[in-house]
């Protein structure tokens, strides 16, 4: 990778961190009455409803954080000047694959799990 390529991963990077913070911030800001309880019976009501929204917010900042988690490793491989190398196997991480997800710290080999 030449040193432009480093900056301009680097750039990407850093948007997609404080894009992954916004939405995570967001996903997890509390917007209801925390002292309002939420009941299951037999019919499915408004605080089911709520409930099941809950999880599914959980889920999708999981799934954030795990993306996030991605970026700041990535961000830190380029301090490290390792950006490129698999953290698994060590081979060279194809440029196609970088230019595609920026955050990628294993081989398309080692990330399939095989």
């Amino acid at each position: 990778m030449t040193a432009a390529d480093v900056d301009v991963a680097r750039v990407r990077l850093e948007d997609e961190r404080a894009f992954l913070e916004r939405e995570l911030r967001q996903l997890t800001q509390v917007t209801r009455d925390p002292t309002a309880t939420i009941g299951f019976g037999k019919r499915v009501g408004e605080g089911t409803s709520d409930a099941i929204g809950r999880i599914e917010r959980v889920g999708q900042a999981d799934a954030l954080a795990t993306k996030l988690a991605d970026v700041e490793r990535a961000l830190e491989k380029l301090d490290e000047g390792s950006y490129g190398i698999c953290d698994r196997c060590g081979a060279t991480i194809p440029a196609e694959r970088l230019e595609a997800r920026p955050s990628s710290v294993l081989c398309v080999r080692c990330s399939a799990g095989t």
